[in-house]
């Protein structure tokens, strides 16, 4: 095994993608982070340390996901000191972890890269509906189809502080129903606007004049996604696009 190792005042960036399914669902976003700690301690990763009394491994999460969502894309990026390939890393990682957190990237970043947490602007989510609590409606897709038409869908968003009046139309990106039935929805997500398909769906409910129960979905995150823009010389942006987070990085061979 070739180790690709840094000068001692260096470090290199490393992104790393992973699943939270089954019942690590309802494992809280501390207890990830932890649970992160000592698996990279197992999997005999390099990771650095930062300094001082109390040194800590040097982590930063992508927009953490709720308790009792499933994922198919979550993201948690690293520091470390010398590194494995992408393969062995990854390898390394899942034959130290338990069933429902599964990596499946491991991608050098640029020294210069932002973090994570920084990037998120949009995810995409998959959502069913449990049998039990289907709306009130002879034709759903057609019902939702009517729903997203609308030019503007104003709900009430609350946060610890604050109550306020929020257009979730220009934060819902794309969203269908597919042939299964479930809805896919590509959400604005990140610190600026935070867009949850719950309230989406709470919405719907509501447009069709139901009340929504707080037990009718199974949600699950299928990727995340930053915001890659592109400039001519003249600095004028000439491309966005929505790219996931891990093809911000390059593989290690």
């Amino acid at each position: 095994m070739e180790l690709l190792c840094l000068r001692e005042e260096s470090a290199l960036k490393i992104r790393i993608k992973f699943t939270k399914t089954g019942s690590i669902r309802y494992i809280g976003h501390l207890d990830v982070m932890r649970y992160f700690q000592k698996l990279n301690r197992r999997a005999n990763i390099d990771v650095k340390y930062s300094a001082g009394f109390s040194p800590h491994q040097i982590m930063s999460f992508a927009a953490p996901l709720g308790v009792g969502l499933e994922s198919l894309g979550e993201y948690v990026d690293i520091e470390v000191n010398s590194t494995m390939s992408s393969k062995e890393a990854i390898d390394a990682l899942n034959a130290a972890s338990v069933d429902g957190i599964q990596v499946t990237g491991y991608v050098k970043l640029e020294d210069t890269a932002a973090n994570a947490m920084s990037l998120v602007a949009a995810a995409d989510y998959k959502v069913s509906i449990k049998d039990n609590y289907l709306p009130n409606t002879n034709d759903i897709k057609a019902a939702f189809n009517e729903f997203l038409a609308q030019k503007s869908i104003v709900v009430e968003k609350a946060s610890k502080k604050s109550v306020r009046e929020v257009d979730l139309r220009p934060l819902i990106y794309d969203a269908y129903i597919d042939e299964n039935g479930d809805f896919f929805m590509k959400l604005s997500t990140g610190s600026v606007e935070n867009l949850k398909p719950e309230l989406v769906m709470e919405a719907f409910y509501k447009h069709l004049g139901c009340e929504m129960s707080e037990f009718a979905l199974n949600i699950c995150r299928l990727e995340v996604y930053g915001l890659n823009i592109e400039k001519d010389s003249n600095g004028e942006i000439i491309k966005e696009e929505f790219i996931p987070l891990e093809k911000f990085g390059e593989i290690i061979e």
